[in-house]
């Protein structure tokens, strides 16, 4: 597709749509930019009423300069209200939807979105997420004190993960909650707003994920009373904090699953999908994670038990594993009701409070309406970035994928972006986390192969729409080929292992975001796409910003009729190395 800044524009932005949700029956007032460059007779707004399109003119607002703003309001006849837009010039018409502007019919799939259910806490499309994995990132004095369980294997800190294996899961270093407030001031400095902490419930892993209980928290990590400490800490240092919740499964020790096993006739054997023979079904054929049935009418109330508790403790709200799966099995399908029953709840304690889901491809119809707020967005930003900026001289470790990361051109990173954009609804992308690595992938250091294209992928994720998720150790240019290797331990101990340049790009990074409204409320439109470099703009009512990535050494593109303000940010500027810079424009 070409992309130019004289096409017909349109997104789910401050500068483009009055508000992202109204009541049902009302409706609010949108706008299309044009340009003079490419001009247009007419401007119809499609909506679909009731399954039935209705259209409506657009009336010509105003001219400024090479702009022309046209207006129409968007009754919001249905919870949610799809339209487009149909731009005529002479005796043609192209159509102009989410995922761009075309001259042949479209389906209904990728037409912008508004919806009557609130929008997502301001918060959460505003922060710098950092994921920490307990057991890895700190340990306190007080862990020397904690018994090692039985099914650990012990390792010291600094050690290499066991990272293929049955041994696994089951290397323990101990790190503990009280460790991770001891750093806080770390985060801090980072510019990071939101700690978001893999599961602290008690499991016979390290991971976690394969929890005993939901009621308390693993005195292997200090309790409830080191979440305490932690969760206070944190707060009074303005920073939030996000729980992660495995909806879709416990652990085949939780104190459910042993009553349901030990007492057939007990409630929570319906908790689970049990076959005749006693055998249950499990994530993904693991045994030692059984699913949980959620058309057990006694299983939400249980769950929503747990999800209003901790909110009520102190969390700021939650990150939902295997959020993709839950409420899925054969044919039953009811993940949007569970989504929104987590979300009502935790919304019942927190009005403000964030519910995010973990889907590892597409979540597309997942994240409408009234239930998660948005999604770890792999697809529609991590794979495209990693696809992009991979070292070009060995093969690259993929996530989720049986073959090796393809290196593709600025094209190629773009399309996937805007499909996926187009699919997931512009609030919903903006509330989703731009993703360079997490628990479960390869690190970016690790995929691109040098501090420099590294440096390159973080300007993407911090500088497009979404919120940044830093996971603990990408900000030193930790390495990792997969997941399990990826967890290493956080060298506090070690000064040459802290890569301070990187640290200070990704520190720079969150106060470019942090200052400039248009990194976390604006617009995008791709203003220059090719093969080795990329530009965008993120546009605010009360700034336009122009951001240039080039991933080879070379002069960035001239870009006619963007005049060039004040430079916010750069890196490489200076040599003949692949390059990024963020300017004001005007």
């Amino acid at each position: 597709m070409d992309h130019s800044a004289h096409h017909p524009h349109h997104d789910g932005s401050p500068l483009y749509v009055d508000r992202e949700h109204a009541p049902l029956g009302s409706s609010i007032s949108v706008r299309v930019r044009t340009s003079s460059q490419q001009p247009a007779d007419a401007i119809w707004l499609r909506t679909v009423r009731d399954g039935e399109p209705f259209f409506d003119a657009c009336v010509r607002d105003r001219t400024d300069g090479d702009t022309v703003w046209w207006t129409a309001r968007v009754p919001l006849h249905n919870p949610t209200q799809r339209y487009r837009f149909m731009v005529v010039t002479g005796e043609t018409f192209r159509w102009l939807n989410q995922a761009g502007v075309h001259d042949h019919d479209v389906t209904d799939a990728h037409d912008f979105t508004l919806s009557i259910h609130p929008s997502p806490p301001a918060w959460g499309r505003e922060a710098v997420v950092y994921q920490i994995f307990p057991d890895r990132f700190a340990r306190s004095a007080a862990a020397d004190a904690h018994p090692i369980p039985d099914w650990a294997v012990p390792a010291q800190w600094g050690d290499a993960p066991i990272f293929e294996g049955p041994h696994t899961p089951l290397q323990f270093y101990g790190g503990d909650l009280d460790g991770i407030t001891e750093h806080l001031d770390h985060l801090v400095r980072l510019g990071v707003n939101t700690v978001y902490l893999t599961p602290v419930f008690p499991g016979e892993s390290n991971h976690r994920y394969n929890a005993s209980t939901f009621d308390s928290v693993d005195p292997l990590l200090g309790g409830d009373q080191a979440y305490r400490r932690l969760i206070d800490a944190a707060h009074d240092r303005g920073l939030r904090v996000l729980g992660d919740l495995t909806s879709n499964h416990t652990g085949d020790t939780h104190e459910w699953f042993t009553t349901a096993t030990t007492d057939p006739t007990s409630t929570e054997r319906s908790f689970y999908y049990f076959a005749a023979d006693g055998s249950h079904e499990g994530w993904k054929g693991h045994g030692t994670l059984p699913k949980l049935d959620h058309t057990a009418p006694a299983l939400g109330e249980r769950f929503r038990g747990v999800v209003a508790d901790w909110m009520e403790f102190g969390l700021d709200g939650w990150r939902i594993d295997v959020a993709n799966m839950t409420g899925r099995h054969a044919d039953v399908d009811i993940a949007h009701i569970v989504a929104r029953d987590v979300r009502r709840t935790a919304t019942d304690v927190k009005p403000d409070a964030l519910v995010l889901a973990e889907h590892g491809h597409d979540a597309t119809g997942d994240l409408a309406g009234d239930g998660w707020h948005g999604t770890m967005n792999y697809y529609g930003f991590s794979f495209p970035v990693w696809e992009w900026l991979r070292d070009p001289k060995k093969p690259t470790p993929s996530f989720g994928l049986p073959v090796h990361l393809p290196r593709r051109d600025g094209h190629a990173m773009v399309a996937a972006m805007q499909a996926f954009t187009a699919s997931f609804g512009w609030r919903a992308t903006t509330a989703s986390w731009n993703i360079l690595g997490s628990h479960d992938s390869p690190r970016i250091r690790t995929i691109t192969g040098s501090a420099t294209l590294h440096h390159l992928a973080a300007v993407l994720q911090f500088t497009l729409p979404g919120v940044p998720m830093v996971f603990a150790g990408d900000e030193l240019g930790q390495e990792g080929t997969n997941g399990e290797d990826s967890r290493r331990t956080m060298p506090w101990d070690d000064p040459d292992a802290f890569r301070t340049h990187t640290l200070e790009v990704y520190a720079e990074l969150a106060e470019l975001r942090r200052s400039h409204p248009a990194l976390t409320n604006g617009g995008l439109r791709w203003v220059h796409v090719a093969e080795d470099e990329v530009a965008y703009l993120r546009e605010h009512p009360r700034e336009t910003l122009l951001v240039q990535v080039r991933r080879t050494a070379g002069a960035f593109t001239d870009l006619p009729g963007l005049p060039k303000g004040e430079h916010l940010f750069g890196l490489g500027e200076a040599g003949p190395v692949p390059k990024a810079s963020v300017w004001k424009v005007g």
